[in-house]
This record gives structure tokens, sequence and C-alpha cells, in this order.
């Protein structure tokens, strides 16, 4: 006879809430849930190992009277609305891996850096939020030789994104864009619930941005996190622009990014304010390879538009931004995304580390998130590291 098990409802409810799967995926996985959920029925060993399983939920925590709070483990500086994400909200399960993940590869990083007597990374923590905005995002832009003509030479979104991610990871930084949990491709990430984020360290910094997000979009946050290793801040973001009225890093890191890149000098010449707004709305984001939310700002910013007039734009771009992004197909070659969705110098680093015995290759599997021995020589080729 099966052993069953008594879960208390409320924290089946918040391993729901916490899986972040859909309600029509929910009902086909999850058929006996609402029988659970009502004490009709209570699950065996079995199907709470199961349950616990699919909803990536540790299963000790389905034992418990109320449903544990998990804190984010970095600074939070995320919004609901206007509102701060505060303790006691739902973190799904996938930002919580995503979030470990880039600490453990980052711990790696970190000591295989100073194995090797690496220096650390001069630009990060070089500024304050009392710096000039126009300064830092000079320096950075010399850094990641990111000018008008190297801009003019990135005829898509895409191509910018990886201008900036490659110069970005040759100054030293490990920057990741990948739109799923691992290798998971059912478990997608939600730009609703973050953006990105940036874990600070003078010899293994990271810059993670959600791949799920448009391209556009995804140019600049990695500016906005590239912004927070330059102030030492290690953060996560959704950056809405609400967040800013009560945290001087986020609306910092926003003018940062803005001004790196769409200049505002640039800008004043490019944009009339005389003109219909939405007629000049796409050129300017293909010229400066930014959303078209970032040249709303940059508007604002300008003196063209009022502060709600603003937000009223916003929405309706990114209401229809969203509906674009959700009709995007996914796929692409493994063996390219794969790299950009680690980071390719972090890959590198690691392949390179197994193949001379510094790392075993469980460790080196693990962290690369494969399995077979014949992906990783392949990827060891693919990244010129034999």
């Amino acid at each position: 006879m099966s052993v069953r098990v008594e879960v208390q409802p409320r924290v089946l409810a918040w391993a729901r809430a916490r899986s972040g799967i859909d309600d029509e995926t929910w009902l086909t996985r999850f058929p006996r849930y609402e029988a659970w959920l009502e004490g009709a029925t209570a699950p065996t060993l079995k199907q709470l190992e199961e349950f616990a399983r699919k909803t990536h939920t540790p299963v000790g925590f389905l034992f418990l009277d109320e449903p544990p709070v998990e804190a984010v483990p970095i600074p939070d500086f995320r919004t609901i609305g206007s509102r701060p994400v505060g303790v006691g909200q739902a973190v799904s399960a996938d930002l919580l891996e995503v979030i470990y993940t880039c600490q453990v590869r980052q711990e790696w990083y970190r000591d295989h850096q100073l194995l090797n007597g690496e220096t650390t990374l001069d630009f990060v923590g070089s500024a304050r939020v009392s710096d000039p905005v126009a300064a830092i995002a000079d320096g950075m832009g010399a850094l990641l030789a990111w000018t008008a003509e190297s801009r003019a030479r990135c005829r898509t979104w895409d191509q910018a994104l990886t201008w900036l991610r490659e110069q970005a990871e040759a100054a030293g930084v490990l920057v990741s864009i990948s739109g799923i949990v691992g290798s998971d491709t059912h478990r997608k990430l939600d730009p609703q619930e973050f953006r990105g984020f940036a874990l600070v360290d003078p010899y293994a910094s990271v810059v993670f941005v959600n791949g799920a997000d448009s391209k556009a979009a995804q140019v600049f946050t990695l500016a906005h996190e590239l912004a927070h290793l330059w102030l030492g801040e290690t953060a996560l973001s959704d950056l809405d622009p609400r967040s800013t009225d009560a945290n001087a890093v986020e609306r910092w890191c926003n003018q940062v990014a803005a001004e790196l890149l769409v200049p505002m000098a640039e800008f004043r010449n490019a944009f009339d304010p005389t003109r219909d707004l939405h007629a000049q709305l796409q050129a300017l984001a293909e010229r400066f390879r930014v959303s078209t939310q970032v040249i709303l700002g940059r508007a604002r910013e300008s003196g063209a538009l009022t502060w709600d007039r603003y937000l009223q734009e916003l929405e309706s771009e990114r209401a229809r931004v969203a509906a674009l992004v959700a009709e995007r197909g996914a796929g692409g070659n493994y063996y390219n995304t794969k790299p950009v969705q680690i980071g390719k110098r972090l890959a590198r680093a690691i392949v390179a580390s197994a193949l001379e015995g510094q790392t075993s290759y469980t460790e080196a599997f693990r962290m690369l998130g494969l399995k077979k021995a014949a992906t990783f020589d392949e990827l060891a080729q693919r990244l010129g590291v034999v």
C-alpha cells in the first residue's frame, strides 16, 4: 500500500507560484493538484517527489507547515509597478537557479584567475554615483570601442549586442546571455520578472542578460549591468524607470547606459521635437541600435515629453514589443548559442582548464551543462581551445 503524505495547501500553492508553470501546462502535468489542495486526497510519497522534481522545488520544503521565505541572494532593485519587490513576494525557481549557477561559475573563475596570477579589473568600482554621467559613459565607450563609427557598422541590434558583448569579454567581464535555465528549453526566463543582473568581483565580474527579451532591450540591459560594475554594485534589475524614483543606483546606471548608447548631444541633433513623435521612434531606434523605449526615455530627458506622457507612451511600446517577442521563434545552432549562454570567456577558461588537468572533467561538464564527451570536444573545437 502506498504511503500518503499530508502537505499543507499553502505550501502546495507556494510551490506552484514559484514554478512559473502556465495554467494550461499545469493542468496537464498535475491533474491531481486540485484534489490535494482541497484535501480530498493526499499525494503518495512517490507523487510528491515527482511534484517536487517537476516544479523544481527542494522536496524537503514540501514537508514544512508554512511556505519558506526565499530571498534573492543579491541586492534586489526590481519593482512591481512603482513598488519595490519585497521579501515574501514569490521568487521563481528559474531566477534563483540562474543566480546560483552564475555564482558557482564566478567562484570557479575567481579561483582560476588567482591561480594563474591574473590582476584585478581596474574599472570595477572605479565610479561613484556622484561622478558626471557623461564622463563615465565616455570611459565605458572607450573600453568597449563603442563609437558612432563602430555603431554604424552594426547593421542590426543583434550585431550591436554581439559587439558590446565581445568587447566587454575582451576587457575581462564574464557575459552570459540566455533566455532559458541551463540547457532546458522548457524553462524559459520571464523578462517581466527580471532583465538582468551583475555580480561584482574585482577578479571575476559577471553580467547576466535575460535573452528572452528583445535584442534591442538586451543591448540596454547589457550597458546598464556594465554600469553596475563601474559602480562596484552587485544588483538584480528590471530596469523599470519608475524604480529610479527611490533608487539612486538604478537611476545612475540607467543614465550612464542611455548616455553610452544614445549620447544626448547626438540625440538632440537627430530628434525634432516639432515633428510627430511616433514618426521618428523607429528610425532613431535603428540609428542608435536601441529600443524605441530607450528613445522615449531620451526624448523625456531632453524635455520633449512630460513624465506622464512618457509613461503612457512607454506602456504602449512595451505592449507592442512584447507581442513581437512572443512571435519570435527560438532556435539556432547549438554550438553558436551555448558559448553565449555560458559566456565565451568563461567557457574557454573551463575547457582549457579541463584539458590541462587543472579542473576535473566532471566539474567542467557540470559547469558547462554538458553530458557527453563528444559535445565537450566539439565545443572545444568551436571555441578555438584545441
